[in-house]
C-alpha cells in the first residue's frame, strides 16, 4: 500500500472586527485550533490572516473558526476592494464619527462655556436623551466584540472601551434616577457623567476612522501595480486586429501593442521596434528599447513604436501579478520582532482590568468618593486600549515593503526586511552583477609585422569562424567587426567547434583555429613576441584568445585577442555608499583571480575571493560570518550563485538574472543596478527604525498614561483622547516611511 504526503497549502483570509493585538492574538489561538492548519500569522494593519495547511482544510472551516472567536472572515481575492467594514453602504465611512460629534457636543458645551464665565446645563433627560444613541448604537460594535472576546475568556480593546464607558453611563443612570431619593430639589443637581461615556465613544470612532484611513494610504503601492493591468487587448485573430477582454487572451496569442499602451500580459516581440517605460514596474526611469525577441512584461507602457508579441504568460502567471503576490505577502507576514507584542498582548488586557479595579478599591477605601474612584477607573480602561501596540509593526513594514516596491525593491518577507538592517557584510558576485555580463573585444593584436597583423584583416577571419556560434565571445568578436562597417567578413567552411577549447574551421582556403590558451598549449604553438603582452592582459584580467593557422603539419599564430567586461554604470558609486552606510564589501567569484582583482580594484572593494566553485560559495558566505560576528548579504543574479543566496542571512537577487537565484533570495532587485543593494540597505534600516519608535511610542503612552489614570491626573475624556492620538501617531509615523527616496543615480522620483 503506498501513502503520499498531503500537499501544503495556503490560503488568505480578510477579517472584520479585530481592534488590537489582543483581537490578533484571539484569532490566531482559534485558527491554530482547526485540525490540519500548521502555521497562522494575522496582521492587523492589512486585517488578513494567511493559514499555512499540511491537508486540504476548507476555507469555509476556517471562517466557522473565526466567527466563532467573535470576528467576521471571508476568502482573500485580491483583485477586489473591500469597503471599509462597518460602513453603511452608500454612505461615507466617517458618518458615525460624524453622528456621535453631533450628539455628544451639547453634552459638551458647558464644560466650554464654563471658563467663560457661563453656567448652563441640559436636563437630565436631555442628556440622556442624547447618550443613549453613542453608547447602544454607534457604539455597538465595542459591546458585540467585547461580548466576543468574554466568550473567549480572553479580552480586548472593545471590551475595555465597552466597560469604561458602561460604568460612565450607568453611574449617571444611577444618579439621575435616585435623585428625588437622595435630595430635595432646593439642592444643587449632582454632575451627571453622560458626557464622558458619549465623547470616549466619539473619540475611539474618530481614532478607527484615522487609523483605519491611514492604514489604507499604507497599501497604495499595492492598489497602484493592481492599476498598471489593463483591462482589454488587441489581439491578432485570423488576419483581424480585434479588441478582447483581457480575461480572453490566452498563450500563444499574438497580440498588437500601440504607442501609449499598456503591455496587457507578458511576451515576446515579434514585430517592430519601440522603446517602453518599466518605471513602475522596475523602477528604472529610462524607457528601454524593444525589438523582436526582447521580453515585455505586462505592466510596461509603450512609448513610440507598434509592437506584436507573442503572449507566454497571462493572468496570475504574469510577472506583475507575481510582484503583486510578493508584495502583498511581505506586507500580511509578522515580523519575528512582533513575537515581543504578542507575548506582551497576551496578558495586557486581563492586567489593564486587574489594575483598574485596584484603582477603584483603593480610591473608595482611602478616600470614600466612590464616584471619583468609579471615574478614575474608567480612565484606567479606556487609555490602556493596546491598539497602537497591534499596529506598530505591521504599518511600519506596510509602509517599508511599499515604497521599496515603488522604486525597484521587492521584500519578499518580513524576516528579510528585519535581518537587513543588522547587516553589515556585503557580498557581490562580478560577472552580471557588479558587471555588464557581455564580454567586449578590448584589444586584438598581431602575432609578426605583415599585412595578416592588421586589425581589420585578423578581426575579420576570427569573424568568419564566428559567426554562427552562440558564445559569449563569439557575440563580442561579431559585435566589433559589425561597428567597422567597411569590414568584410569571408564565408567559413567546416567550422566544427572543440568542447572546452575553441573553434576551427576554414576560411579562404586556410585552415584556422580560434581558442584558449590551453588549446595553444597542446597544440605546441608559441609567439614570443606576444608572450609578454598576453602575461600583462591576463594580469589585468582579460580573457585570451588565439587566433592561429595549420599549414604543412605546423600551427602558426596569427594573433591575440583579448575580451573584458565592463562595469556597471552605478556599481562604483555603489560600493561608495554601502561603505558610507558603514559596511564591509567583499566579491565572490568563479572568474580568474586577474580579473576578479581588477573589478574589485576599480570599485574599491579590498575583499576577493576568485575561482569560487558555485557549491563553495555558501562556504564562503559562511566564512565571512566569521562565527555569528557579522551579519551578512549576498547579491547575485544566476544559477551558480543560488546556493550563497540561501546560505546568506539575506539574499538579494538581480531580476535580470534566473528564476533560481530570485526564489532562493529574500530581496529580488527588479533592475541591474548594484545601487539597489544599497537602497535596499538602507530602506530596511529606516523600517526598522520605525517600528523601533511606534513600540516605543506604543508602551510609553500606556506606561505613562495608565499611573496618571490610576492616581486619577486624567478624566475619561482626556484618557479616550490619549488613546485614540497614540494609535493615529503610530500609524502617521509609519507613514512617514513613503517619503524615502532611493541613493541610486539610476532611479528617480515617480
Amino acid at each position: 500500500m503506498s501513502t503520499s504526503t498531503p500537499a501544503a497549502a495556503e490560503i488568505s483570509l480578510d477579517i472584520e472586527g479585530m481592534s488590537c493585538a489582543s483581537c490578533v492574538m484571539r484569532v490566531e489561538k482559534a485558527l491554530k485550533k482547526v485540525p490540519g492548519v500548521t502555521d497562522v500569522s494575522v496582521n492587523l494593519a492589512t486585517e488578513r490572516a494567511s493559514i499555512a495547511t499540511a491537508d486540504t482544510v476548507a476555507p469555509a472551516i476556517l471562517i466557522a473558526a473565526i466567527e466563532k472567536a467573535g470576528y467576521q472572515a471571508r476568502q482573500h481575492i485580491p483583485e477586489e476592494t473591500a469597503a471599509p467594514a462597518g460602513t453603511a453602504r452608500g454612505l461615507p465611512s466617517w458618518w458615525p464619527v460624524a453622528v456621535a460629534a453631533a450628539l455628544s457636543l451639547p453634552l459638551v458645551l458647558p464644560m466650554l462655556l464654563a471658563p467663560l464665565g457661563i453656567t448652563w446645563s441640559l436636563p437630565p433627560l436631555w442628556q440622556w436623551l442624547l447618550a443613549t444613541p453613542v453608547q447602544f448604537w454607534l457604539g455597538w460594535r465595542f459591546y458585540h466584540a467585547g461580548w466576543g472576546a468574554l466568550r473567549a475568556r480572553s479580552g480586548n480593546m472593545d471590551l475595555l472601551v465597552a466597560l469604561g464607558t458602561s460604568a460612565a453611563y450607568g453611574l449617571s443612570l444611577w444618579q439621575w434616577l435616585s435623585l428625588p431619593a437622595m435630595t430635595d430639589h432646593a439642592m444643587t443637581m449632582p454632575h451627571l457623567y453622560f458626557e464622558s461615556s458619549a465623547v470616549v465613544i466619539t473619540l475611539v470612532l474618530l481614532g478607527k476612522w484615522l487609523e483605519g484611513r491611514a492604514k489604507r494610504q499604507t497599501a497604495d503601492a499595492i492598489a497602484a501595480l493592481n492599476a498598471l493591468r489593463p483591462d482589454r487587448a488587441r489581439v491578432r485573430r485570423d488576419g483581424q486586429d480585434i479588441d478582447v477582454p483581457l480575461a480572453q487572451v490566452r498563450v500563444g496569442d499574438l497580440v498588437v501593442l500601440r504607442p501609449g499602451e499598456r503591455v496587457p500580459v507578458d511576451g515576446i516581440v515579434k514585430e517592430g521596434r519601440s522603446h517602453l517605460d518599466e518605471a513602475l514596474l522596475t523602477g528604472e526611469s529610462r524607457p528601454q528599447a524593444k525589438q523582436a525577441g526582447d521580453q515585455l512584461a505586462a505592466g510596461a507602457i509603450n512609448t513610440d513604436g507598434v509592437l506584436v508579441f507573442e503572449a507566454t504568460a497571462i493572468g496570475a502567471e504574469t510577472m506583475l501579478a507575481r510582484i503583486v503576490r510578493m508584495v502583498e505577502q511581505a506586507q500580511a507576514a509578522k515580523a519575528p520582532i512582533q513575537r515581543l507584542v504578542d507575548q506582551v498582548s497576551a496578558v495586557f488586557v486581563p492586567a489593564v482590568l486587574l489594575i483598574s479595579a485596584i484603582t477603584f478599591c483603593a480610591w473608595g477605601l482611602a478616600t470614600g468618593h466612590w464616584q471619583q474612584a468609579l471615574l478614575n477607573a474608567v480612565a484606567v480602561m479606556v487609555i490602556a486600549c493596546p491598539c497602537a501596540l497591534g499596529l506598530a509593526t505591521p504599518t511600519a513594514i506596510m509602509a517599508g515593503t511599499g515604497v521599496a516596491a515603488r522604486h525597484g525593491i521587492l521584500i519578499k518577507d518580513a524576516q528579510a526586511l528585519e535581518i537587513a538592517h543588522r547587516v553589515d557584510v556585503i557580498a557581490f558576485d562580478k560577472t552580471g552583477t557588479l558587471t555588464v555580463g557581455r564580454p567586449r573585444l578590448t584589444e586584438l593584436y598581431g602575432a609578426a609585422a605583415t599585412a595578416e597583423d592588421q586589425q581589420d584583416h585578423l578581426l575579420a577571419l576570427a569573424a568568419a569562424l564566428q559567426a554562427r556560434s552562440e558564445h559569449p565571445l563569439a557575440r563580442a568578436v561579431l559585435e566589433a567587426a559589425a561597428a567597422r562597417q567597411s569590414l568584410s567578413v569571408p564565408p567559413a567552411g567546416q567550422v566544427r567547434s572543440v568542447a572546452g577549447l575553441g573553434i576551427e574551421g576554414e576560411v579562404a582556403g586556410r585552415m584556422l583555429c580560434l581558442g584558449s590558451s590551453g588549446w595553444m598549449q597542446q597544440l605546441q604553438a608559441s609567439a614570443p613576441a606576444l608572450q609578454a603582452r598576453a602575461d600583462a592582459l591576463q594580469a589585468q584580467g582579460r580573457t585570451l584568445s588565439w587566433l592561429t593557422e595549420r599549414q604543412a603539419g605546423e600551427v602558426r599564430i596569427l594573433g591575440l585577442l583579448a575580451f573584458g567586461d565592463e562595469i556597471k554604470p552605478g556599481a562604483r558609486e555603489a560600493i561608495a555608499t554601502l561603505h558610507a552606510l558603514g559596511m564591509r564589501t567583499a566579491m565572490l567569484s568563479g572568474d580568474n583571480r586577474g580579473a576578479a582583482q581588477q573589478v574589485a580594484a576599480a570599485l574599491g572593494i579590498r575583499e576577493v575571493r576568485a575561482e569560487v566553485l558555485p557549491g563553495d560559495k555558501a562556504e564562503a558566505v559562511a566564512a565571512l560570518r566569521e562565527g555569528g560576528k557579522h551579519v551578512v548579504a549576498m547579491v547575485g543574479d544566476g544559477v551558480n550563485d543560488a546556493p550563497a543566496l540561501a546560505a546568506a542571512d539575506v539574499g538579494m537577487a538581480m531580476s535580470s538574472g534566473t528564476d533560481v537565484a530570485m526564489q532562493a533570495a529574500g530581496v529580488t532587485l527588479m533592475y541591474g543596478d548594484p545601487g539597489l543593494a544599497a537602497d535596499a540597505i538602507d530602506i530596511s534600516r529606516r523600517t526598522y527604525g520605525k517600528i523601533r519608535q511606534n513600540l516605543f511610542w506604543a508602551f510609553i503612552y500606556n506606561l505613562v498614561g495608565i499611573p496618571l489614570a490610576a492616581f486619577g491626573l486624567l478624566n475619561p475624556m482626556l484618557a479616550g483622547a490619549a488613546m485614540a492620538f497614540s494609535s493615529v501617531s503610530v500609524v502617521s509615523n509609519a507613514l512617514l516611511l513613503r517619503r524615502w527616496r532611493p541613493h541610486g543615480p539610476a532611479t528617480t522620483e515617480k
